[in-house]
């Protein structure tokens, strides 16, 4: 289907009077869910349609439509153009054109040597029903499991009048546990999940999913018997994937151009330093340093090839995150940040794999020499950021220093700042790196798979606690 839909797209494409994009999109979307030894779910859905985008007298329309048929899109076509017109005399912002990009033609496909379709449904089923049983008998102090696996396999074919031609094939696999203890009334729970772009083994390249299982029940029992933080200013080491949080939620949605555009406080600030001269900060459409990052696609919503993008050089601001219209109106190529998450979706300026460069530090000697603080890993429940880059994040697992040795655990930790002033507090970099392989979705009025991570970085933040 996808040869004989890609010349139907370009031929309905090359016939348009106006400049139309055209984004072909089929995903299979299978989800299984466990909670407490009880199947919740087991679902297979299939959606298929095309999302039709126009731009007429400076002025986008948009029209989706289920009819794949040659009428069917060309009715699409003509909704658009009809939306588009209608506006053009109530919209007080007109789209001055569509920057020249990098635009792709050809196939893409899934890098991967175990697709997921080798494996079947009753083997994941096995999966699930085997780790949740293992949850549950992993300690007498465990009182409830949840697993989850979900997969999601795209197909996109992306036609756009100015010579875009792409067929594109994608696979996102995830799996997570929580286990939660209990000691009396007081409950805790620890949490492991994994998610990337690849293929099953690829899943579990990292740690498998008994030993996720492992560290839920072993992370959720320890706590129980751990205090709360004392809270102030502190020296404190943040593990690959708190700072791939930090990039992404305080940092990276502030240099996506829209929200530039709407008053962040990145405006106007190219060229200057905001961060430490330890720290570069990138966004990229390709996986960089560790394989499979959950970020990865090769071509945009709008057909542009992604690319490596450094949003912060040695601490100077260098670029926003943009589609082609913003990089239309800031004078600068696009740099493949546009995504929609179905083939209703209008595409947006979003994040793909957000991070900070490896340094030179080694990480026994960036611990080595705090005197006091905390080691902090992952994220807890519960954070926040705004556009300000102000943020609060729950913090999964913390760890006092004493004289550079990691001491004991503490619970229900926060760490919290402005973004831009704990990266101008770097002092060290990690010459380690890390994806944060997690499952879920990043929100910006509509879901999108984000991978963040980066070296241990060493800087100054609050840490707060809470009464148990």
């Amino acid at each position: 289907m996808g040869g004989r839909m890609q010349k139907l797209l370009e031929s309905i494409a090359g016939g348009a009077s106006s400049w139309v994009e055209l984004r072909f999109h089929q995903r299979n979307r299978r989800r299984i869910a466990m909670r407490a030894g009880v199947l919740e779910e087991s679902s297979s859905v299939l959606s298929v349609g095309i999302g039709v985008r126009t731009l007429v007298d400076g002025v986008f329309g948009f029209a989706s439509t289920t009819e794949t048929t040659a009428a069917g899109i060309r009715a699409a076509v003509a909704a658009a153009q009809a939306a588009a017109s209608a506006a053009v005399g109530k919209k007080r912002h007109r789209v001055a054109g569509l920057a020249d990009a990098h635009l792709a033609r050809g196939v893409f496909p899934v890098s991967t040597n175990d697709p997921l379709d080798n494996h079947p449904l009753e083997e994941k089923l096995e999966l699930v029903h085997r780790i949740d049983a293992r949850l549950r008998s992993g300690s007498e102090r465990i009182v409830s499991s949840s697993v989850g696996y979900e997969e999601v396999q795209d197909e996109k074919i992306i036609v756009t009048t100015d010579g875009a031609s792409a067929h594109v094939f994608d696979a996102k696999p995830e799996f997570r546990v929580f286990a939660v203890a209990a000691d009396g009334e007081d409950q805790t729970m620890g949490r492991a999940s994994a998610g990337v772009t690849g293929g099953w083994s690829d899943l579990f390249a990292r740690r498998s999913a008994e030993e996720m299982a492992d560290a839920a029940i072993q992370l959720a029992v320890d706590q129980l018997s751990a205090t709360t933080p004392t809270g102030g200013t502190s020296t404190v080491v943040l593990d690959p994937e708190l700072v791939g949080l930090l990039s992404h939620e305080a940092i990276g949605h502030t240099v996506e151009a829209d929200i530039v555009l709407g008053g962040a406080i990145t405006a106007g600030k190219i060229g200057v330093h905001v961060a430490s001269a330890l720290v570069t900060l990138c966004d990229s459409g390709s996986t960089e340093g560790e394989p499979f990052a959950v970020g990865t696609l090769p071509v945009d919503d709008e057909g542009v090839v992604t690319r490596r993008t450094v949003i912060i050089e040695q601490g100077v601001l260098r670029s926003f995150l943009h589609n082609r219209e913003s990089a239309a109106h800031f004078g600068v190529e696009p740099t493949g940040n546009a995504r929609a998450f179905t083939y209703g979706d209008d595409p947006i300026i979003r994040m793909r794999n957000t991070y900070v460069e490896r340094g030179e530090t080694p990480v026994e000697e960036l611990i080595g020499d705090v005197k006091q603080g905390f080691l902090l890993r992952g994220l807890g429940f519960g954070g926040q950021a705004d556009s300000n880059g102000e943020f609060m994040f729950g913090v999964r697992e913390g760890y006092v220093i004493r004289n550079g040795k990691v001491g004991e655990l503490v619970r229900g930790a926060t760490v919290s700042g402005n973004a831009f002033d704990v990266l101008r507090s770097v002092d060290a970099v990690g010459n380690d790196f890390t994806w944060d392989n997690s499952s879920g979705y990043c929100g910006k009025g509509q879901p999108a798979k984000v991978a963040a991570g980066g070296p241990h970085l060493r800087c100054r933040a609050t840490i707060g606690g809470r009464q148990t």
